[in-house]
């Protein structure tokens, strides 16, 4: 039985099978107290041995922090103070041994820079173990999300010829002789949203969740060269509906990391951020605030502040911007609409005043942009009118034109970094502690 069960159902009496890893031992006199865990919550089991019990003899020396072990015995209520039971060992079996010398994980905690140099172990240090056991359910969630609202999910390529967001910011996919093995240039894809809009232009609702890469030489705590994406694709869908399904979708993932990760979640507000729950629910408790572009850069401009980069109209909002909007203007998410034209990708909607586009960011407190996304270019001749201004080649985005041809329809979408959405709601502060094997400049 998994140790989560067996703390969830108390069941005294019972014989038990424990199969986990050993965190700590300690000896008396008479007998050893060994705490096991087993990776399905955060919380150890503590096993009492009596070294008279069959097999620990022979195994009594390996018993080690790290080692693997097997443990018969009853579950009984701990006479000890700040836990309700422990397992009355009556066979001990060792499974895999630790060597104390060597293991890199004796101290209860570790920096989380030094767990970056173990990447293979810091999974079972309690930090990145809250925070993999958090992931694992917080993915599940947004598959729950988009099924229970008619979604359908969409494999999209990860090999692939479009630079969606039209930066360059692409991996180069070639054959081991150096051709080209489709017949003409390929990467690794930056975005599935351009495949998603075909098949949203076909079966109403769509969304894709998958890795996504960039290869952007950037060392800063909020990038990755790999990262995953959640990008959902609506047709007859404009941006305000685009917004709102946003905003749905946020405080959803984070109401259900209160419903189901409750003891991780305890485990950041200690010793992470002891801010992080009342700012998680000061999200679920707000309607997001929603501003213009240009809304953002005079109140950024009046603020008396002074950034290191100073807001103007027609430059990108950067993070001090955009917390500076979130912390002390709204004290709430703001989602900021109608960026210019010339900042943002071809595909976007272009707006009547012909200098903005029907674009969203939506910025959370502490993280900056946490999703961006927009109502598309539905009108052909308005995309390759674009395309063209921007030097693109139309024709090598004739299957993205015949949407806009065969049946076209106003439509919607929106992409959140699913690593960002972890930051806020584990309260870490570098993205490369929120993903199992961080991918970056020079570490792979």
């Amino acid at each position: 039985m998994r140790i989560n069960r067996i703390l969830r159902t108390k069941p005294f009496g019972h014989e038990l099978e424990i199969k986990g890893w050993v965190r700590t031992r300690r000896d008396s006199k008479t007998v050893s107290f060994i705490e096991i865990n087993d990776g399905s919550c955060l919380e150890n089991l503590q096993v009492v041995i009596d070294p008279g019990i069959p097999g620990f003899d022979s195994v009594a020396r390996e018993i080690n922090t790290g080692c693997a072990v097997t443990v018969h015995g009853v579950a009984r209520k701990s006479p000890a103070r700040g836990q309700e039971m422990e397992v009355e060992a009556s066979s001990i079996a060792l499974t895999g041994g630790c060597d104390p010398a060597a293991y890199p994980l004796q101290k209860k905690r570790h920096s989380l820079e030094f767990l970056r140099t173990i990447s293979h172990l810091r999974p079972r240090s309690n930090v990145i173990g809250a925070v993999t056991r958090i992931r694992s359910r917080l993915s599940f969630a947004v598959h729950r999300f988009f099924h229970e609202r008619g979604f359908c999910q969409v494999h999209t390529p990860v090999i692939t010829a479009n630079d969606c967001e039209g930066a360059g910011e692409i991996f180069r996919v070639a054959a081991a002789d150096g051709g080209d093995f489709f017949g003409r240039p390929a990467g690794l894809t930056v975005s599935g949203q351009l495949e998603a809009e075909a098949y949203a232009l076909a079966l109403g609702r769509v969304y894709t969740f998958g890795p996504t890469f960039r290869a952007e030489n950037s060392h800063t705590s909020r990038h990755l060269a790999e990262f995953w994406m959640i990008e959902p694709e609506m047709a007859f869908c404009d941006l305000e509906e685009d917004i709102d399904l946003a905003e749905e979708f946020l405080k959803y993932l984070i109401l259900y990391a209160f419903d189901n990760c409750s003891a991780d979640l305890a485990l950041f507000s200690r010793f992470v951020d002891k801010g992080l729950e009342k700012r998680l629910r000061r999200v679920l408790e707000h309607d997001f605030a929603r501003i213009t572009y240009t809304e953002a850069v005079e109140l950024l401009q009046k603020s008396g502040r002074s950034f290191e980069f100073p807001a103007e109209w027609g430059m990108g909002l950067q993070s001090e911007h955009e917390r500076h909007l979130c912390e002390e203007v709204f004290n709430a998410p703001v989602v900021v609409t109608g960026y210019p034209a010339d900042i943002k990708p071809f595909y976007m909607r272009r707006n009547d005043d012909g200098k903005t586009v029907a674009a969203m960011d939506v910025l959370f407190p502490g993280i900056g942009e946490i999703a961006g996304g927009s109502q598309r270019e539905e009108r052909p001749e308005r995309l390759e009118a674009v395309m063209r201004e921007r030097g693109m080649d139309p024709a090598a985005y004739q299957w993205y034109l015949d949407l806009r041809r065969f049946g076209s329809a106003p439509h919607a979408g929106f992409g959140v970094g699913f690593e960002r959405l972890l930051l806020f709601v584990t309260g870490m502060k570098n993205v490369r502690d929120v993903i199992p094997f961080p991918r970056t400049p020079g570490h792979i």
